[in-house]
């Protein structure tokens, strides 16, 4: 049988990984810099001045523009795709909540650990716990994912 790559920094589909991974495993997060410019872009919310015009922000009494949420939620989704493959995109439930605003330029790096391993069928579904936080270790998001490997 082949083994199909995904485009991934050329990991195999199926991701880091394993039904031998345990509970415990540190998933490798990704970093980020929150680029004002992308903030201000049309996808990320170009609707809302807060989240991309430093002058109004400052005025509303914001220290700074901030993101929108969901682009933290792309860092980790981004973090589960580079360790489960496309199983992210079968059968996968993730959680987020926003729990603190991510200014403009901070940097956001995520987190992941294994927290649950539930035999199913052949393989397990796996619970990971996520956050981001930005450099000063301070949690703007955090939730749950769940995965089925080897099913």
């Amino acid at each position: 049988m082949t083994q199909t790559h995904s485009l991934i920094q050329g990991r195999p589909a199926q991701g880091l990984i394993t039904i031998d991974t345990p509970v415990g495993h540190r998933l490798i997060g990704v970093k980020k810099k929150a680029a004002i410019q992308l903030m201000g872009s049309r996808l990320w919310g170009r609707f809302n001045p807060n989240h991309w015009d430093p002058v109004y922000a400052t005025q509303t009494g914001l220290k700074a523009p901030i993101q929108t949420g969901e682009m933290s939620s792309a860092y980790i989704a981004e973090m589960c795709v580079n360790h489960f493959g496309a199983n992210v995109f079968r059968n996968a439930r993730i959680v987020c909540k926003y729990v603190a605003s991510t200014l403009a330029n901070e940097v956001i790096t995520t987190h992941g650990v294994v927290s649950d391993k539930t035999p199913k069928g052949k393989g397990y579904r796996f619970k990971v716990d996520v956050w981001a936080d930005n450099e000063a270790g301070d949690k703007k998001t955090v939730g749950w994912i769940e995965v089925d490997v080897g099913v």
